[in-house]
């Protein structure tokens, strides 16, 4: 019987993309902050890091947010992060049991530097915009 030699190759995933999300992350902005993260969580093996620092307000509709990311991410193959420097959002995440669900980071990665691609407001004044990885 003659085995394969034919390598698998499995695709690494790049440099993350960050997501700065403003404002308040709430059920009304829920729709709309879906709608600008649904593409960066579609491509093949999806890297993406959501910075949650300048979030003032979170409620169950941005959690909902963050699940769909993180669930839309790992379908595709990726992963999720988050930026969280505020106790008051730790606190919220962790009430309803999620802290231990999503990487949580302290500050955001070096390696990616901002694009304007037109802010969108996520609620109470807020915005989302995003920053991607250098291309190589």
């Amino acid at each position: 019987m003659r085995q394969s030699t034919t390598r698998r190759r499995e695709r690494t995933m790049g440099a993350p993309i960050v997501v700065k999300l403003y404002g308040e992350l709430d059920y009304p902005s829920a729709a709309r902050t879906n709608r600008r993260l649904d593409p960066v969580t579609a491509g093949d093996r999806p890297h993406m890091v959501l910075d949650l620092t300048r979030v003032d307000f979170l409620d169950c509709g941005g959690i909902g947010v963050l699940c769909r990311a993180r669930r839309r991410a790992r379908a595709h193959g990726g992963r999720l992060s988050l930026v969280i420097t505020d106790p008051r959002i730790l606190r919220t995440l962790d009430a309803v049991g999620l802290t231990g669900s999503f990487d949580i980071l302290g500050a955001a990665p070096d390696t990616a530097r901002p694009v304007d691609d037109g802010p969108c407001t996520t609620g109470g004044g807020g915005s989302v915009t995003s920053a991607a990885a250098p291309h190589s």
